[in-house]
């Protein structure tokens, strides 16, 4: 099932797009605003911690996220960049573009993610913990990593079927209905 909301929807794996490389955003506008605040609703809908423009097929180094579920804790980061990892620490992810797969991922417990705002503005901060996994995740899909990319032998052995199924549900989809 694909997951819509105003017009967007987010689009599953093996979808060629989620591998390409997000250009830098140069325009702080009214339709990044818009953009954002659908990504927002599109996260929320499947239930997600957080959003990479490219799962939308937008090019676009964007990102969402939100490691509460309280929409007050709404952010998002333009152009993001994580430097100076830190720490170690495996846990599950699971991916609104792989639906049903479920996997161990290790990732920094901390890093300084440097990024824009909405309006352009300068952010760098130092971030931990599931909001330091969730802006790896998603800068990961920014840069065409999927976490199939990045799960072990077992997970890899585990998600066979349900990666085949995603592949096999993805080659009957008529042609320009990506």
């Amino acid at each position: 099932m694909k997951e819509s909301l105003n017009g967007l929807h987010i689009i599953h794996y093996p979808d060629p797009r989620l591998r390409q490389k997000s250009a830098p955003v140069t325009e702080f506008d009214g339709q990044l605003a818009a953009l954002v605040e659908r990504m927002y609703e599109l996260m929320e809908h499947g239930r997600g911690v957080g959003l990479a423009a490219s799962q939308l097929g937008i090019t676009k180094r964007i990102i969402v996220v939100n490691a509460t579920g309280d929409p007050a804790d709404n952010q998002a980061f333009i152009n993001p960049v994580v430097r100076e990892p830190h720490g170690s620490d495996e846990a599950e992810e699971g991916c609104l573009s792989l639906p049903g797969i479920r996997v161990q991922i290790r990732r920094a417990q901390t890093c300084r993610l440097t990024a824009q705002d909405l309006q352009g503005r300068s952010i760098e901060r130092e971030i931990d913990d599931l909001l330091a996994r969730v802006v790896q995740h998603e800068t990961d899909h920014l840069n065409g990593v999927l976490i199939i990319d990045r799960m072990g032998p077992s997970d890899r052995i585990a998600t066979r079927k349900t990666l085949r199924a995603l592949e096999e549900q993805f080659q009957s989809k008529p042609a320009g209905k990506l």
